[in-house]
Parts: structure tokens; C-alpha cells; sequence
């Protein structure tokens, strides 16, 4: 069966990077001989592997890939720590215009 991973590598700049591929292996590798040159990680190297998960389905993968792209480091770094509990406190809401703050009309 076909499997996709979704990772986070730790730059040697302190930045994270997160991706996506059918073949993580290969993808370290080029990662770490410099195979892509104009990749963000390219001139952040040594890169270390932080975080991987392993997905059948490549939709789930690449939602959660672009889900992860868009969170802020603290969140990253949850993730990371598999801190799931905190990770779920982080991505809750905290706009006061949100449904969990409205007051119910019926009070």
C-alpha cells in the first residue's frame, strides 16, 4: 500500500520547514546532498528530521501538510513535541466574534 508523508525538518537556521512526499527517503536524501538548490532549506543545511506522519490517502496528507504551513511556530512546535492536547487549545478560536463567545439569546 502507498503511503505519503508529511514532515518537519528543523533548519539548521532554527526555521521549520514542512512538506510532503511518496518517498521520504529519497526526499532526505536530496535534502541532505544539497539536490535542490533553490529549495528554502538548500542553504539551511544540516536539516533535522522533527516531526513525520504517515498518511494512506494523499488528500488527508496534503490538507494536513497545507494546514501545518499555515500555523505559527508555537503550534509547530506542539506538533512536534506531541503535545496533541495543547495543539487542540492552540487552534481553537480566540476571535471574541466567534460562536464559543456569543452570549445565547435565550439567557
Amino acid at each position: 500500500m502507498k503511503t505519503y508523508s508529511v514532515y518537519i525538518l528543523n533548519c539548521s537556521d532554527d526555521s521549520f520547514y514542512t512538506g510532503i512526499t511518496g518517498n521520504f527517503d529519497k526526499r532526505w536524501m536530496r535534502y541532505q546532498l544539497g539536490y535542490y538548490k533553490t529549495c528554502y532549506t538548500f542553504k539551511r543545511r544540516p536539516l533535522l528530521l522533527a516531526h513525520q506522519l504517515e498518511f494512506t490517502d494523499v488528500i488527508q496528507a496534503i490538507l494536513l501538510e497545507k494546514k501545518i504551513k499555515g500555523w505559527t511556530r508555537g503550534k509547530n512546535q506542539t506538533l512536534i513535541l506531541n503535545d496533541f492536547d495543547i495543539v487542540q487549545l492552540l487552534a481553537e478560536c480566540r476571535n471574541f466574534t466567534h460562536s464559543k463567545y456569543k452570549l445565547d439569546k435565550c439567557t
